[in-house]
């Protein structure tokens, strides 16, 4: 593990040089896990981008199954009504709001890993896995692009779509985000516009599958950005799509409200293989803390949440992934 100011230069070296590498790094992006590809280091841990183990055959004679000890309503009520508060008197237009869920379930983390088929997935043995839909920031040739995801529902609802696609609370929290994401990607890269606007798609799990809007920001680098790759996370983390906006307020509010500490938990993890990165949000995260398991999630509150839609959707986010 390496703080930010060498990850940075290290980051950077990597990039002018053009060497492949592996990382990830925690919500603040105060502390680095980095490895050239093909190496393991002292931080041993396994990454990948859409792909899936073929060591599943012995382990799906079990159903993964999931259960699930959330906190009591009225302690996340007490919770919300405090970022309410701070919405209210203008220190923030949106806040994630998230907490950690003990959970008991049938697999190892290691399990967990090889069955996902997630769009990245990392494994850091006897600590944590994590099996994530959302996309930080992503680059093909001098362009960057980012996926912010805002907006949960569960495809089973008759007319998910369109209800999800409708409802205000929703559209006024993932045109903040976007917004947000704009105004992120401004610091590092020009001609920064909105490509695609609240697109959806489906999350499979092993529960029940759920509906998730995003949207696609790009904007053109400068030549030779690889020279300067520590330094373009550096500005961007940690990913607005998961702590709020303004950000800087809002992190304090984070800091405030939640009672534990994210840690890795919406972090950021990625691949650069030498021309270009793809990274992703840390979410969708379980953790091992001594010899109990716990799922980390939440979700954007603004002025328009309903708290009790808000800790359903806290636990809807809780789910092993469908098997791939």
């Amino acid at each position: 593990m390496i703080g930010k100011s060498d990850a940075i230069s290290l980051l950077n070296g990597y990039g002018k040089n053009q060497t492949p590498f592996t990382f990830y790094c925690d919500f603040s992006g105060e502390k680095w896990n980095v490895e050239k590809a093909g190496t393991k280091g002292s931080n041993v841990f396994e990454f990948g981008i859409s792909t899936t183990n073929g060591e599943q055959s012995i382990i799906d004679r079990r159903q993964p199954t999931v259960k699930k000890n959330p906190i009591p309503f009225s302690d996340f009520l007490k919770a919300f009504d405090q970022v309410i508060h701070h919405i209210n008197i203008g220190n923030s237009f949106l806040t994630n709001l998230t907490f950690k869920t003990p959970i008991e379930i049938n697999l190892t983390l290691e399990e967990v890993f090889q069955l996902s088929n997630a769009r990245y997935k990392l494994y850091v043995p006897d600590q944590f896995v994590v099996f994530s839909p959302e996309i930080f920031v992503k680059t093909k040739k001098n362009w960057i692009y980012s996926y912010p995801m805002k907006g949960t529902i569960d495809s089973g609802i008759p007319d998910a779509q369109e209800i999800i696609l409708n409802d205000p609370k929703e559209t006024a929290e993932h045109i903040t985000i976007v917004d947000l994401i704009r105004n992120d990607l401004s610091q590092v890269a020009s001609k920064v516009s909105v490509s695609r606007f609240r697109y959806v798609e489906e999350i499979k799990t092993k529960e029940k599958n759920l509906l998730q809007v995003s949207s696609e920001v790009k904007g053109k680098l400068p030549n030779q950005w690889q020279e300067t790759l520590g330094e373009i996370l550096g500005k961007l983390i940690p990913a607005g799509s998961i702590s709020g906006a303004p950000k800087p307020e809002t992190l304090n509010i984070i800091r405030e409200v939640e009672d534990y500490d994210r840690d890795y938990y919406t972090g950021i993890c990625g691949y650069f293989d030498g021309e270009n990165l793809d990274t992703g949000v840390m979410i969708r995260f379980i953790k091992k803390e001594q010899n109990q398991l716990f799922y980390c999630s939440g979700g954007g509150i603004t002025s328009f949440s309903d708290p009790e839609k808000e800790y359903q959707e806290m636990l809807d986010k809780i789910y092993l992934p469908a098997i791939g």
